[in-house]
């Protein structure tokens, strides 16, 4: 049976998700089994898709050939059960480039990440990311963050774009986003997917859910599954307490640890990982680690963060 295209797969997930993080060895080259088992681990916890190298991947920090060999990875532990989505970005050219790449692993759908460096105008992005999704048959989702920040008028252009098939917010302007919702639901017929971004979106998603952007990326699911997976469900089960109890108990504390560091974005959630049993090895250059305390403070908000799901047991 041939799968349904992504955006009918993404439209009303059945779980998180899941962004893996990328795995080094302790000399830092990139250790492929236990990558391997984390996305294997990730799809058989519930995850509804795979977002293969994306920002808590590592995007940045990976050459082509890395990652070219982590997406296959992807698709071949997901083994069709979930899609695969896999980061593009950098310039037009080396988007592309990735973008090649991710199709020839086998994925069924890109991420497209903001421009390298340059603050461009709309006209600039609009020509950027139509030339992304027209240089594959790989439908993409934008990424909208740093300096890629669009318009309401724009995003009506980008989902009249054969092959976009979505936004992903990371900027968290709720007034611009419900805007760019309303602007898209008058303009032009049929769905177009929106999803929440901001780093732990599950604090943000009572918000994004009230405006019109149902979906949204879950780091927590890297180190936590159950926890997400419980969040997930008392979110769209209307279960109000529960979703309270895991924003205030758990949320909410490790948010506030994550603002501590610069990048604990990313290097927070490797090293909740390597808390539950999975040694994917530390964050690559320009991201550090955490700081001893750090971790432990983070050992003791998942330890509440279960704690709270066997209360309600």
């Amino acid at each position: 049976m041939t799968p349904a295209p992504l955006a009918a797969r993404l439209s009303v997930p059945s779980g998180p998700l899941f962004f893996p993080v990328t795995a080094y060895r302790p000399d830092g080259s990139l250790h492929l089994d236990a990558y391997r088992a984390h996305v294997r681990r990730g799809v058989d916890a519930g995850a509804a898709a795979v977002f293969a190298c994306c920002g808590t991947g590592e995007f940045h920090a990976l050459t082509p050939e890395e990652f070219e060999a982590c997406v296959r990875a992807a698709v071949e532990e997901a083994a069709g059960r979930v899609p695969v989505v896999a980061g593009a970005g950098y310039g037009t050219a080396l988007a592309v480039r990735y973008a090649r790449l991710a199709e020839r692993a086998g994925a069924d759908g890109l991420l497209a990440m903001p421009p390298y460096l340059v603050l461009a105008g709309q006209e600039g992005l609009l020509r950027h990311y139509r030339e992304l999704a027209s240089a594959t048959a790989l439908p993409v989702i934008v990424y909208q963050r740093d300096n890629a920040i669009f318009t309401p008028e724009t995003v009506v252009d980008l989902a009249r774009t054969d092959g976009i098939i979505g936004l992903k917010d990371g900027l968290g302007d709720l007034d611009l986003m419900q805007r760019i919702v309303s602007a898209v639901r008058t303009e032009v017929p049929g769905d177009f997917l929106y999803f929440n971004g901001l780093p732990t979106a599950e604090q943000t998603q009572l918000a994004y859910h009230a405006i019109g952007v149902p979906l949204y990326s879950s780091a927590v699911f890297c180190f936590a599954p159950e926890i997400a997976l419980a969040f997930h469900a008392a979110l769209n089960s209307g279960d109000d307490r529960t979703v309270r109890r895991l924003l205030d108990g758990f949320y909410r504390p490790f948010v506030e640890l994550r603002a501590q560091g610069r990048g604990y974005a990313v290097a927070l959630v490797k090293a909740g990982v390597r808390l539950r049993g999975l040694d994917v090895g530390e964050v690559r250059p320009p991201l550090h680690e955490p700081s001893e305390d750090h971790v432990k403070q983070l050992a003791q908000v998942i330890e509440r963060g279960y704690a709270l799901l066997e209360e309600d047991a």
